[in-house]
């Protein structure tokens, strides 16, 4: 405790990002940083599991040295430690889960441990003050891509998920296949800027009638198959126009769906949709979602990239929720490569 507010500090390590985070009240950021491992990564064309667990081992406890000292605080001031516990790569989950578990016995801190996908929808409350559940919530990330009511805080019941392919994995996999490297995601949303969304129709897949679930597999194999095509043919391939027309594709249905839901949505939920997960970082995304709900009268609420992709202050934030609702872990507390929300 600090002047008056409940501090949480919370450590994410669900993948290649090594964070820690400092909050004040739940919702207000003293400190979060973030060590990021893309550079590593890059020379394999995506994350190492292996490497990644290494990489945390040796950077979590600078970084956690940093998150205090930026934030201004000591370790006898903080309330509560938070944990991602899953879903991820459960060998880099453990860095973080073991760090923290240390910390609680050593300091006599409560432990959370926090679902990954609740910190990524606890995002936006940091940046929207206003923002209290009931909502619709679109989680659109590398591992996940779910349309989900949220009932309450780190309460939430799943309206539609992917059947295959997240659409986070679908634009690497694209990006991979036309020449981009890794990550991405962010390597579409530059190069799509100068390409013709139009230019390739890829298949819209919206699955059954009033379906809230998606499918992203179809598109990737029509991406492969309009490149061997046009080689075979002897045809120019536009990388650009290749991104452009993929990510037009794959985001008429996401928006459709993800408006639809808030639309539907019962009570106050259906004036409100929050978005979450790395892939809330595309700018195209973000804007067409914002137009989306300003045509169909949903508030739509979009974290600042930072707190898009892996971060501990919404680790720290959905701790702080739970804790504040009973919730609370002991020394027994495991790492989880899969988790149902």
């Amino acid at each position: 405790m600090k002047d008056g507010k409940f501090l949480t500090i919370a450590f994410e390590s669900s993948c290649d990002e090594t964070s820690v985070a400092v909050t004040a009240d739940g919702r207000e950021v003293l400190a979060n940083v973030i060590s990021t491992q893309i550079e590593i990564h890059k020379l394999y064309g995506g994350v190492v599991p292996e490497i990644a667990s290494r990489h945390h081992l040796e950077n979590i406890n600078a970084v956690t040295e940093q998150a205090l000292s930026e934030a201004g605080v000591t370790w006898d001031e903080i309330d509560l430690i938070g944990v991602t516990k899953g879903p991820g790569l459960v060998g880099a989950l453990l860095i973080g889960v073991a760090t923290a578990k240390a910390f609680a016995l050593a300091k006599n801190k409560p432990l959370v441990g926090v679902h990954h996908i609740q910190g990524h929808i606890s995002a936006n409350y940091i940046v929207n003050k206003e923002l209290e559940p009931p909502f619709t919530a679109l989680i659109i990330s590398g591992g996940h891509t779910t349309i989900a009511k949220v009932t309450d805080y780190n309460e939430c019941e799943v309206l539609g998920q992917t059947r295959d392919d997240a659409a986070g994995e679908a634009f690497d996999k694209v990006a991979r296949v036309i020449g981009l490297g890794y990550p991405g995601g962010p390597l579409i949303d530059k190069l799509a800027k100068e390409g013709n969304p139009h230019a390739v129709e890829f298949k819209r897949v919206y699955l059954e009638k009033d379906s809230l679930d998606f499918s992203f597999s179809g598109i990737k194999t029509g991406v492969l198959n309009y490149i061997n095509s046009e080689k075979q043919a002897g045809r120019e391939i536009v990388a650009a126009d290749i991104a452009a027309s993929f990510q037009q594709a794959v985001l008429d249905v996401v928006v459709d769906k993800a408006i639809s839901a808030a639309k539907c949505g019962s009570g106050e939920s259906k004036a409100k949709l929050a978005v979450a997960g790395g892939v809330a970082a595309n700018s195209e995304l973000r804007r067409r979602l914002q137009a989306a709900g300003a045509e169909n009268g949903v508030a739509v609420f979009c974290p600042p990239p930072v707190l898009c992709t892996d971060n501990a202050a919404m680790i720290a934030c959905a701790a702080y929720y739970a804790y504040s609702a009973g919730a609370e872990d002991d020394l027994s507390l495991d790492a989880y490569a899969s988790l149902p929300l």
